[in-house]
């Protein structure tokens, strides 16, 4: 016998139906508009944020997700940012992953903003007005957004932290593409900012896998770039591979966009391929000119502990040397009253060496450089590592030899201390001085060391208040004989050389020896030694004052009948060195020289001439070297 239903158990198994059939021709009759008002009120239960849905509410289901279409949509910035609307929009449409919902994460697929002013903002203190916790601190409370497409628009970005404010429009440029156009004004980091650029509607915030294309043409204060090519995973910038061009008026102003402490530079133009993959940037096989100096070469960051890396190399064809002037903290001469200053006063902004560590290479093939300064090409290697930069090593082919050394700049206190080592190889005596026409027929190889260790913020600083040792020395060579005899003042040989025509004689020895004290050179030997004449000094050079005063004394080998015999006086500054003679001496030799004329000319002679010391006081003395201490 088959069972009969009763009537209560009959209407509790049709009952799931029958609600199912009335939500059904309720949301047919009604749609999705009773859901408004739950909506709104649970996202103000979750945030204390306000969200209004004005318009139409639309969802249909298509497991596993759901795809919400709303119109008239706003929502609430929190109650301490400028701006009470975070969102405005005529419509928003995307889909819902239930099965992050379900573990409380929220996860939007295809975002469709149409017409939407979005205003973003944070907070001095760090809050930030996107983060949906009750404190707007939470990196994680947000919601994640897949793929976004703007259907013309405006952000507006206000941080006031790192004084960042930046107006951006959208605009659909060609409805068959897809394509977009796009105009950002404001400031970055201080910084005024203009920029235009197209890209797809569609920005792929987290896909790593597909990029999308991207123009920009874009000037941040002094600097200006153009760039074309791709990106991928917007949102947390997985990769990017695009051709570059920059330019500006010094490498130091890419410190508020890059981070890295580049030094001051005179202006620069460069082109290259900006690649980013993982925690690496690369500019590769970039090309351009920093002054008058072409530059090639590829540079590298990567983010290592708290600091970024960067490493590289970097390779110029022909340098200005001028182009050095910044970077040691020359400045263009302004006009003031006093002489010039030579030495680099300008203060190294050491501050931005803790911003990275660093590990490059540079060479210059040629040197263009004033024709006073032998300096041919350079090797160095530039490391930084927690605020220290080392130079080693250092090379610059110099005069037919080598400037090789090693310099250190401390910065991890409020003054650098520095030191330097600089060994002084085989620079030849006929390339030492090009612009003087009597040295470049001598013959000779200068060696020696100049070790120095000093304090302060710029290079003259730091060679003020130097101590340590100069010493440079020549073994046997040649030498202008003319040169010798001016320096003599032997009148009669000097006549007989400008008409029958200059000759080198042995040059014996050549030595310079300081002491160096609180940015003063004493001399310890200053001396040239040669078969004609023997010429010793003494006096001080001061680092700190940029000031001479050595004097020379030549004494003749050889008899020479007319020699005024003078002292030589160096004085003056290293802008405007004078060299003078004792004129006093020279005029009691000529006023005796004239009285004894008067008695008879032959006598005239006498106080003219100079019989030679007779003996060895040069190299014989000088055998046992300076002290070097």
């Amino acid at each position: 016998m088959t069972p009969r239903l009763t009537k209560p158990l009959l209407v509790l198994l049709l009952a799931p139906g029958i609600v199912g059939l009335l939500v059904v021709l309720g949301i047919a009759l009604f749609g999705w508009n009773w859901a408004r008002a739950p909506i709104q009120q649970g996202t103000l239960a979750q945030t204390g944020r306000a969200l209004v849905i004005a318009g139409d509410l639309k969802l249909h289901l298509d497991w596993p997700f759901v795809r919400v279409e709303s119109e008239q949509v706003s929502f609430a910035n929190p109650p301490w940012a400028a701006q009470p609307k975070m969102l405005v929009a005529d419509a928003v449409e995307f889909s819902v992953d239930l099965r992050a919902l379900w573990n409380q994460h929220i996860v939007l697929q295809d975002v469709r903003l149409k017409r939407p002013i979005v205003m973003l903002e944070t907070a001095s203190d760090g809050r930030k007005s996107w983060l949906l916790d009750s404190l707007q601190r939470d990196g994680t409370a947000q919601v994640a957004i897949a793929r976004l497409t703007l259907d013309h628009g405006q952000l507006e970005l206000d941080d006031s932290q790192h004084d960042t404010h930046i107006h951006l429009s959208v605009d659909t440029k060609d409805t068959s593409t897809g394509s977009v156009a796009f105009k950002a004004n404001g400031k970055f980091q201080g910084l005024p900012l203009v920029a235009t650029g197209t890209s797809a509607s569609v920005l792929t915030l987290r896909d790593e896998q597909v990029p999308f294309p991207l123009t920009v043409d874009a000037k941040v204060g002094p600097t200006a770039l153009q760039a074309h090519g791709t990106l991928t995973g917007l949102f947390a910038l997985t990769g990017l591979d695009m051709q570059i061009a920059l330019r500006g008026g010094s490498l130091a102003q890419l410190f508020p966009l890059l981070g890295l402490g580049l030094p001051e530079t005179h202006a620069y133009a460069m082109i290259g391929r900006l690649v980013h993959d993982a925690t690496t940037w690369r500019f590769e096989q970039f090309s351009g000119t920093v002054g008058h100096s072409d530059v090639a070469g590829t540079l590298e960051t990567q983010r290592v502990n708290e600091r970024p890396m960067l490493r590289g190399n970097v390779t110029s064809q022909v340098m200005d040397l001028g182009d050095l002037a910044p970077v040691i903290g020359a400045g263009p001469s302004t006009p003031h009253e006093g002489p010039r200053q030579v030495l680099p006063d300008n203060a190294l902004k050491a501050d931005r060496w803790k911003s990275f560590n660093a590990d490059v290479t540079f060479n210059a093939v040629r040197i263009e450089r004033a024709k006073a300064l032998p300096l041919d090409q350079l090797k160095v290697r530039i490391r930084l590592q927690d605020a220290v930069l080392t130079l080693d090593p250092l090379d610059f082919v110099a005069a037919g030899g080598h400037l090789q050394g090693v310099i250190v700049l401390d910065a991890r206190q409020p003054l650098i201390r520095a030191s330097a080592t600089v060994q002084v190889k085989k620079l030849l005596l006929g390339a030492l001085f090009p612009t003087l026409d009597l040295t470049k027929t001598s013959v000779g190889e200068l060696n020696g060391e100049v070790r120095l260790k000093g304090q302060g913020n710029s290079v003259k600083h730091m060679l003020a208040s130097s101590d340590g040792a100069v010493h440079l020395e020549m073994g046997q060579g040649k030498i202008s004989r003319l040169l010798m005899e001016q320096a003599g003042l032997h009148l009669l040989e000097i006549l007989k050389l400008r008409i029958a025509g200059d000759k080198n004689i042995v040059l014996r020895c050549a030595l310079a020896d300081f002491r160096v004290q609180q940015g003063i050179m004493q001399t310890q030997q200053l001396l040239l030694d040669t078969d004609v004449s023997t010429v010793v000094g003494s006096g001080s050079v001061n680092l700190a004052l940029e000031t001479l005063d050595l004097t020379l004394v030549p004494h003749t080998r050889t008899t020479s009948l007319v020699a005024l015999r003078s002292p030589i006086y160096i004085r003056g500054t290293f802008d405007a060195p004078k060299v003078t003679l004792d004129t006093a001496s020279i005029l009691a030799r000529s006023a005796g020289a004239v009285a004894l004329g008067l008695l008879n000319p032959v006598l005239a002679l006498i106080p003219l001439v100079e019989k030679g010391p007779g003996r060895d006081q040069g190299c014989a003395q000088a055998s046992g070297g300076g002290n070097h201490d």
